[in-house]
């Protein structure tokens, strides 16, 4: 019977070492898994923060304003513009 209940010892002391180290390992995922949602919620609002910024940057009127400002852009005369009408051509493949 001494041997049986050294034998029912050290299977309850290896069942319980196995239930710390799951604890341990539970807690050290939880903090891991926090970290990233925080992560994440911080990686959301650049985003956010990135969007307003590239749709503040690409707004037409603002381009355009820049454009006439330090480019010196100027809106075409119909005397510079030509129109250049493409034939249509029907091209047979020749082997």
């Amino acid at each position: 019977m001494s041997r049986l209940n050294v034998a029912m010892a050290l299977v309850l002391m290896v069942c319980a070492l196995a239930v710390i180290q799951a604890q341990h390992r539970s807690r050290t995922y939880f903090v891991e898994l926090e970290r990233l949602k925080k992560e994440a919620r911080v990686l959301e609002e650049q985003w956010g923060q990135l969007q307003l910024e590239q749709s503040t940057w690409a707004n037409p009127a603002r381009v355009d304003t820049l454009a006439r400002s330090r480019v010196g852009l100027v809106a075409a005369t119909q005397e510079r513009i030509h129109v250049v009408a493409e034939e249509a051509e029907t091209r047979v493949a020749t082997p």
